[in-house]
């Protein structure tokens, strides 16, 4: 496992070295800021990607006594940090794009090798991000998830940057700099649903949609009388789950251990790399009354 998502992350760096190269060399020739502002796109995609990568090389270590749940929020970490390098990229994108729409200093050199180095990139990007979200949904990887949102923002704004050379090509050299503007557009709003994600997970927001699955788990077993305390957190890959159940009083140690063996299974079954904590009780009426009913 570790292997295929540090060869997939690897390979996205060298990916991000050519694409930040190739458009870096070919916007200072040309003047173009749609793609000096690609360039740096992908300049941060590129730090980003070497971030990625690192990150998966740490978070699937196991747990230790100093880091009793494992690493796996080193994954979420990195998406933040990812997010705060797309705003950065954003900032100054909108800022040489105003600057340049205001003053009206849009003129700049169209050649075959504008149009070279978009339609390489797009072609790169298509590929890099396929891969990235086929890993990352494979090992529910966080960090490599990332990752290819950054690839497959790059194809949405190569596409406008493309758009915005066959305007100026036509004469509306303002086209280029709007252009910018709309990848800055497109940026940020891929910041906002990666950067929201990555601060739910590291600020323990339970996932609304694993504890539907966990209490509908729960419902079919009879045994259980009535279930409570359900909490469950996620740190990258891995879903930590602890609930409290009730059990007829009379059930002997055995067959309570038995149960909780049997649901603990199940609920792995349905959520892949989960880990299950179940504190049984018995189901009389003192203990009832003892307990605050959860309604998670």
């Amino acid at each position: 496992m570790e292997k295929e998502k540090k060869r997939v992350t690897l390979i996205s760096v060298f990916a991000a070295i050519f694409l930040t190269g190739f458009k870096l060399i070919i916007g200072l020739m040309t003047g173009s800021l749609g793609i000096l502002s690609e360039a740096l796109h992908s300049g941060l995609d590129l730090v980003a990607a070497v971030i990625t990568y690192f990150s998966v090389s740490v978070s699937d270590k196991p747990a230790d006594q100093e880091h009793n749940y494992g690493h796996g929020k080193v994954e979420n970490l990195s998406a933040l940090i990812e997010t705060f390098l797309l705003l950065i990229t954003c900032v100054w994108i909108v800022y040489e794009a105003s600057n340049r729409l205001l003053s009206g200093n849009t003129h700049i050199e169209i050649s075959a090798w504008s149009y070279i180095v978009v339609i390489s990139s797009i072609i790169v990007d298509i590929s890099r991000s396929r891969a990235l979200h086929r890993v990352a949904k494979k090992y529910n990887s966080q960090a490599i998830e990332a990752d290819a949102l950054h690839f497959s923002t790059d194809i949405w704004s190569s596409a406008v940057v493309l758009l915005g050379l066959i305007c100026a090509n036509f004469g509306f050299y303002f086209a280029d700099s709007i252009a910018a503007l709309m990848v800055a557009v497109i940026v940020l709003v891929i910041c906002y649903k990666l950067g929201r994600r990555a601060i739910d997970v590291l600020l323990d927001k339970a996932p609304h949609g694993t504890i539907i699955l966990v209490k509908n788990t729960l419902a079919e077993f009879p045994a259980i009388k009535h279930f409570h305390s359900l909490k469950v957190r996620t740190a990258g890959a891995d879903t930590f789950i602890k609930v409290n159940i009730h059990l007829e009083p009379d059930l002997s140690l055995l067959q309570v251990h038995e149960i909780c063996d049997t649901i603990e299974k199940e609920i792995g079954s349905r959520i892949d790399r989960s880990e299950v904590y179940i504190h049984a009780e018995p189901e009389d009426i003192r203990h009832i009354q003892n307990e605050i009913p959860d309604d998670l």
